[in-house]
Formats: structure tokens, C-alpha cells, sequence
């Protein structure tokens, strides 16, 4: 492959990356209104998929804040949510969710979480 071919497919990949950026298409939202009129845009089963979803990163958040480990277990769970479809993915977010939250209750730490 050329210089200029590896330039190419580079500048390709940038752009497409682009849309990802803050104030893009699937960039970060940091307005809540913003992030609400999102949600509520997304077909029922999307929609919660995407709250269950922002729920674990809640979640994941405050326990890379607080420097707990996720378990193992857990964490075999999430990498396999990819391959299921819509409505088993929100089953088995919820369940994900409820054990960590349970988790945090077993390990003594006032999580300040709610949910």
C-alpha cells in the first residue's frame, strides 16, 4: 500500500470518527435537556435499552471513583451483551444493574446511588 493510499483510508477513518465528537451526531451530551429530547426520540425497546445502559455507566463510574473492582462475573455478562438481541440485552442489563447495586450494599460502602 502506497503512502498516499495509507494517507487516504487515514483521513477516511477520521471522518467517520468525527461524528462522535462533542456537539456531533453521537457525541457526548452534556445538557440534560438535550440528552432527554434524545431518549424520548428512540423507539420504546431502543429507549430503555439506552436507560438501562447510562445506568450502568452510573454505575461503573462510581466504582472507578470509588476504586472498587467490578466482578468478574459481571464483567463476563457485559462483554456478551453485544451478541443478544434488544429486549434480552435490557433483561440482562437490569439483572447487571441489580447486582451491582447489591454488590455495593455487600461490600459496605454507602453508594449514594440510587435507583
Amino acid at each position: 500500500m502506497s503512502k498516499g493510499e495509507k494517507q487516504s483510508q487515514a483521513n477516511k477513518a477520521r471522518g467517520l470518527l468525527d461524528k462522535f465528537e462533542s456537539g456531533r451526531e453521537l457525541g457526548p451530551v452534556e445538557d440534560r435537556s438535550e440528552y432527554e429530547q434524545r431518549i424520548n426520540s428512540l423507539p420504546p425497546d431502543q429507549k430503555e435499552l439506552a436507560q438501562e445502559s447510562a445506568r450502568l455507566a452510573d454505575l461503573c463510574q462510581y466504582f472507578a471513583q470509588q476504586k472498587i473492582d467490578v466482578p468478574g462475573q459481571i464483567l463476563e455478562q457485559v462483554g456478551r451483551l453485544s451478541s443478544l438481541p434488544i429486549a434480552e440485552s435490557i433483561r440482562v442489563l437490569k439483572a447487571i444493574n441489580r447486582e451491582l447495586m447489591e454488590y455495593l450494599d455487600d461490600v459496605g460502602q454507602n453508594p449514594g446511588i440510587r435507583q
